[in-house]
């Protein structure tokens, strides 16, 4: 699925000014925070989606890249909400990047970031690689992945606590924070971090469960399924959403980066979009005109030779190419047709060859200059 547009996410105009970006993203900040909406995976992915859209237009050279070319400019196409191909932002990069935005505080249990206080431990992305086809990458495909991860434990329910059962933590008194005061020449100076006791917690586990021996998690097996969107290239990178390691006792699950491999095709190449092929056609062939057959990616097609054809002629098949991974229209099939001399000729062929050597139609004309293959491609795409 295409990435929906930056300015219509953040709900400003092209011409908005750096300010009118900045106070449209805080105000979408504060609605979709994970502390205001705890186990709301929808808001979860909307702040993720928010903070993308700020992270690209609050940069000058990004914005300028966005607004040339697209997505394309700053690093490919996403799936759903879980990120981009390339980026694919996640919880810890919004709150380093961009937790001046939200003024210094959190919602409900206190503050995020480096200011210390109750937070909310994310579990870590794994990282696995999908090898596509080029019909695949034509169409789209859907891939059903076994995946080996941390997964919540199911007899504690992600807990941690054999009974569900907790206690207050006696380090922070269920804060999640400590404060220390130090004398300096400048007077006290008091400083607070996240408890170490509980992990900023506020709380410990009382009696630990047996199963997962008070993480919250264990190690299985999970099938997860993903859509990848047509036209992807080798190299791209798609960030799933929640779907990586789960985190301990009930945090924020990570995400799952998935990095796509293409396998070459035995006769199309490709570049961006566009799809090339080398055409063979014989010396009779070429002179007098035929059809060939070729493939693509769906099925084989035939084309038409004219007659009097030159070796290195370029044939454009319109939109026989893959789509563009952001829906920038579809590539074109190239043919570059070669003509095929012999390598070996009969007694009867070789009296025929020279008979027709001396003809006029058969002697190569000094005046035409025939151009190489890459400057007919040039002006091809010019």
């Amino acid at each position: 699925m295409s990435k929906r547009d930056y300015y219509e996410i953040l709900g400003v105009s092209k011409s908005a000014s750096d300010d009118e970006i900045k106070k449209a993203y805080r105000k979408l900040a504060i609605k979709f925070h994970p502390d205001k909406n705890p186990d709301d995976k929808g808001a979860e992915d909307k702040f993720k989606e928010a903070a993308e859209a700020y992270e690209i237009l609050s940069n000058t050279e990004k914005r300028q890249r966005y607004n040339q070319f697209g997505h394309a400019g700053v690093g490919g196409a996403s799936q759903g909400g879980g990120g981009g191909f390339g980026g694919g932002m996640n919880m810890d990069d919004i709150f380093s990047q961009f937790g001046d935005i939200f003024g210094g505080g959190g919602f409900g249990g206190g503050s995020r970031g480096g200011g210390g206080g109750r937070r909310v431990v994310r579990g870590s992305n794994l990282r696995i690689k999908v090898k596509l086809n080029l019909q695949e990458v034509a169409k789209g495909a859907e891939k059903k992945l076994k995946v080996n991860k941390f997964v919540s434990c199911g007899t504690c329910k992600g807990s941690g606590a054999k009974n569900g059962q907790f206690d207050t933590c006696k380090l922070c008194n269920g804060s999640g924070v400590q404060v220390r005061t130090q004398q300096t020449f400048l007077g006290a100076m008091q400083t607070q971090t996240t408890c170490s006791g509980c992990n900023g917690e506020g709380k410990t586990v009382k009696d630990k469960c047996n199963t997962c021996h008070g993480d919250g998690i264990v190690r299985a097996e999970e099938v997860i399924t993903i859509n990848i969107p047509a036209g992807v290239a080798e190299g791209m990178q798609l960030s799933v959403g929640g779907k990586g390691n789960a985190a301990p006792r009930g945090g924020i699950n990570g995400d799952l980066l998935v990095l796509i491999e293409e396998e070459e095709h035995l006769e199309l190449k490709r570049d961006g979009s566009n799809l090339f092929y080398d055409g063979y056609v014989s010396f009779a062939d070429a002179a007098l005109g035929t059809s060939i057959e070729i493939p693509t990616v769906d099925a084989k097609v035939k084309i038409k030779i004219e007659p009097g054809t030159q070796s290195g002629k370029v044939l454009r098949l319109k939109g026989k190419g893959l789509p563009d991974v952001n829906s920038y229209g579809t590539g074109d099939l190239l043919v570059n047709i070669n003509v095929w001399t012999p390598q070996t000729l009969t007694a009867e062929e070789k009296k025929i060859l020279e008979n027709l050597k001396d003809s006029k139609n058969f002697t190569p004309n000094p005046n035409r200059k025939e151009k190489g293959f890459f400057d007919r491609m040039k002006e091809y795409f010019e």
